[in-house]
């Protein structure tokens, strides 16, 4: 459930209404939280509260959106909430995988949470196994998305302005039965649950995925986000949107510190 900040203000509220929820699913390389953090970062969001799950394994770390010495040593935990009133944007980032046998659970109350803070729609942003691809998906640009039924209604019409690839559904027995299609999203974490979910109960919901592999992953999230921005128009669109996103600082530690020069 949502915990608002004590310092937040209004902005803490649990009332969203109208606001769009941004939100990444644990899925391969991370890509989906590598372009959430690209958004926090940029718009330097407020953070105003935190989500209170067993779901997820706990952490807890540094601020990952430090500017300076003195913001650096605040606490960061495994799942937490940012808001944009002026954009009508509420994030929740999530830092950490999930325990076992606990997707449908945190999912049960993700959208719960969804209904009663009265955000109008939800997107999730995904990436799938490149590897996993179909001879289909093989073609043109690795970028996908989903549309719930309610959101179809309102944006689907937007999507194909954009040019925009609806994610393809594979067939459920290959070889043998290639006429029964079904949603399949390899790597992609709570994605095919939450969506599903999404669509029984008439939740307003986008999935933006991205088919890649591990490694280094933030060209891959460079490319989300920057599929995102075109709907939404979180920043100015031009020819490098790329060089418009601020890099959080916790970046630097990807790929850890690298050895002591002293070693040598």
């Amino acid at each position: 459930m949502f915990v608002s900040c004590d310092h937040g203000g209004g902005s803490a509220s649990s009332d969203f209404k109208g606001f769009t929820l941004l939100m990444p699913a644990v899925s391969v390389g991370n890509v989906g939280q590598l372009a959430i953090d690209l958004v926090i970062s940029t718009l330097d969001m407020t953070k105003v509260g935190y989500f209170y799950t067993d779901c997820l394994v706990p952490m807890v770390g540094n601020n990952p959106y430090a500017t300076a010495e003195e913001n650096s040593v605040e606490l960061s935990i495994n799942a937490e909430v940012y808001s944009l009133p002026s954009k009508k944007l509420v994030v929740l980032q999530i830092r950490s995988p999930f325990i076992k046998n606990k997707y449908r659970p945190f999912c049960q109350t993700l959208l719960s949470w969804v209904k009663s803070s009265k955000c109008a729609r939800v997107v999730l942003l995904s990436s799938s196994h490149a590897y996993q691809r179909d001879d289909e998906q093989l073609l043109g640009t690795p970028l996908r998305y989903l549309l719930t039924p309610d959101l179809e209604k309102t944006v689907g019409g937007l999507m194909q302005d954009l040019n925009w690839k609806e994610m393809e559904k594979v067939a459920a027995y290959p070889g043998i039965n290639d006429t029964e299609k079904v949603l399949h999203i390899p790597g992609g974490g709570i994605t095919k649950l939450l969506f599903t979910e999404s669509c029984s109960k008439g939740i307003q919901m986008a999935v933006l995925l991205k088919f890649c592999s591990e490694g280094d992953n933030i060209p891959d999230a460079f490319a989300l986000v920057n599929y995102l921005n075109e709907w939404l128009q979180l920043i100015k669109s031009e020819v490098n949107a790329s060089s418009q996103w601020k890099i959080p600082s916790s970046w630097r530690l990807l790929f850890g510190n690298g050895l002591p020069p002293a070693l040598f």
